[in-house]
């Protein structure tokens, strides 16, 4: 899983500094792919039932399983990009979230939303130790994101990652229980940590092609998630 991780990695890092205004999802839908090929892995979203590309594009008020079209990237846009590989017969999934600006351009509100989002991983992450439990990760994602005025989206939410590309335990970005009655996290787990999120309401609505889910309310969205393994010395970036 760690060489898988890592071909994620590094895959994800080239798209994510390919999406500039001209590009299209779906060109970046193929780089992802021959990315992946090249360095001997599989595109694990390929294996998903009835999907057929290699990354799920999340552009502007798209949360997740947006399908990679003809789009093509404009200033402005906020560009979600997650993505899965499939390594000698395990997974690892991560996603990744930027906004196309002109250089030298100063941040503004839109810039601290992201912000915050990875901000929210990257202290998820620090929880995600033996004894501590799933709520551990989920209160810090919550507290930061809806700390911050944003919503954490209740639908969609993280996961066990491993020999599928989805098990469990659930992982959400949220308290759905008290904590201790969140699953123990114990040595040996891989899980999916994602930080899911609207700048508007938590609301998101389905598109008739039965994969892109957007917010309700137009808002924008953001999507942050790392493959992380639970062991002895701390937590393990798996997909690095």
């Amino acid at each position: 899983m760690q060489h898988g991780g890592h071909i994620l990695a590094e895959t994800l890092a080239e798209v994510m500094d390919a999406v500039k205004p001209g590009v299209s999802e779906l060109e970046l839908d193929q780089l992802a792919e021959r990315l992946i090929r090249e360095r001997g892995g599989e595109p694990g979203f390929q294996k998903v039932k009835g999907y057929h590309h290699t990354i799920c594009m999340s552009t502007n008020d798209v949360v997740v399983h947006g399908i990679p079209g003809s789009y093509r990237f404009k200033e402005g846009d906020v560009v979600g990009v997650d993505c899965g590989v499939f390594y000698k017969g395990f997974h690892t999934d991560m996603s990744d979230s930027k906004r196309i600006k002109k250089v030298g351009s100063k941040d503004d509100d839109i810039d601290t939303f992201l912000q915050v989002g990875k901000h929210a991983l990257d202290e998820a992450f620090k929880v995600a130790i033996i004894g501590n439990r799933i709520g551990h990760i989920s209160k810090t994602i919550q507290d930061i994101v809806e700390g911050s005025g944003y919503s954490v989206v209740r639908s969609l939410i993280g996961h066990g990652v491993g020999r599928d590309l989805h098990e469990e335990p659930e992982v959400p970005g949220y308290m759905n229980r008290a904590l201790q009655k969140t699953p123990l996290l114990k040595e040996g787990m891989t899980i999916a940590i994602e930080v899911i999120y609207n700048k508007g309401k938590k609301a998101v609505s389905l598109d008739d092609d039965g994969w892109t889910i957007r917010t309700a309310d137009g808002s924008m969205a953001g999507l942050y998630e790392r493959t992380v393994g639970i062991v002895k010395d701390g937590p393990l970036m798996i997909t690095k």
